[in-house]
């Protein structure tokens, strides 16, 4: 089993927690989210993963290809990099993993979490991931017939053809017919609003006789936002709340933690409330706050505030009492107390 999970789009809906790191690596309870997806899908594979394959701005850098395929590593599988170096929408990403195009393949795209508890069934010809939305127009979505055999994809309707939104997940069990299909789209240069899109690519298989099918997860998390960032971390904490670690009560003073809530290492808090629903980073301080349902990430110091839905990024100085907040990587925000 491969796994592929494209990754090139620079988050601008996530500025400015993207203007450093790219969103995927963000954290959520404590891992970054393309981590939390890697793991999640092979624990519903359920078998050993050969390879991941990242694709990637070649922007982003060494330290975040070692961080991925260190993701990688933590399921066993070698990782792989390779470079999107025009967005030319998610087809065209996938193609850029070409070389991984073959067996059983994995196709994830990296802004989206889910909870599921089923294995995958490889015998099945292709497996579309979906999910019952009430806004069916914002989406790309599936039609069934009565087999709940998928006959097509129509991406973004005008009209009600079906709540079934596709979440973004796919499994092919003969990665090399998607690979032709997906050739032929750019060989053809058959794109839609100057993309090449995967369901295009779906609709020639299944004209072709590839039989997809429907699957269903139990919940459906987006990170393409802060707020839902926020909420997705708190669904998150609240599925592993059993098997959080207790917080190092070493580094707290006259301090309180609400669960659930992840704390990294080396963090100080002194005269605060922590929780429920926060994550916070290696490093971090906090005095004299009160924090509920929010992101706070590496040595970060934080004084005086009163958060909530809040996020905060990576080296970060705040003392401000106000809450609501999404501030990025290496900003101070100081109230001016005269």
């Amino acid at each position: 089993m491969k796994i592929i999970v494209p990754m090139a789009g620079m988050g601008k809906r996530m500025r400015p927690h993207t203007l450093t790191i790219p969103k995927p690596l963000i954290p959520i309870a404590g891992k970054p989210i393309v981590h939390r997806l890697v793991e999640d899908i092979a624990k519903v594979v359920n078998e050993p993963v050969a390879e991941v394959g990242f694709v990637i701005n070649r922007s982003f850098g060494e330290e975040v290809e070692n961080s991925l395929k260190e993701v990688a590593g933590t399921i066993g599988a070698s990782g792989k990099i390779y470079y999107q170096d025009e967005p030319l929408g998610t087809a065209h990403a996938l193609y850029c993993a070409k070389d991984m195009l073959e067996g059983n393949v994995i196709v994830a795209y990296a802004d989206t979490l889910f909870k599921a508890e089923f294995t995958l069934d490889k015998e099945q010809d292709g497996i579309v991931w979906v999910h019952k939305v009430k806004d069916p127009a914002a989406f790309g979505v599936v039609k069934l017939d009565d087999d709940q055999v998928i006959t097509g994809f129509v991406e973004k309707p005008a009209t009600y053809v079906s709540d079934l939104a596709i979440i973004g997940i796919y499994y092919f069990k003969d990665g090399a017919f998607l690979k032709r299909e997906l050739q032929y789209l750019i060989d053809n240069n058959i794109m839609n609003s100057g993309e090449y899109q995967i369901t295009n690519a779906l609709d020639n298989m299944k004209n072709k006789g590839v039989r997809f099918v429907p699957g269903q997860v139990d919940e459906w998390l987006d990170c393409g936002n802060k707020d839902a960032t926020v909420y997705t971390n708190q669904r998150y904490l609240e599925y592993i709340k059993d098997s959080l670690a207790n917080p190092d009560t070493a580094g707290m003073e006259n301090s309180a933690i609400i669960p659930p809530v992840y704390i990294g290492k080396n963090v100080k808090i002194t005269n605060s409330v922590i929780g429920p629903y926060v994550s916070i980073g290696d490093g971090t301080r906090i005095k004299n706050s009160r924090i509920r349902n929010s992101i706070l990430q590496t040595n970060t110091m934080v004084d005086n505030a009163n958060l909530e839905n809040s996020m905060l990024g990576n080296h970060v100085t705040l003392k401000l009492s106000s809450s609501d907040l999404s501030i990025g990587d290496y900003n101070s925000v100081v109230e001016n107390m005269h």
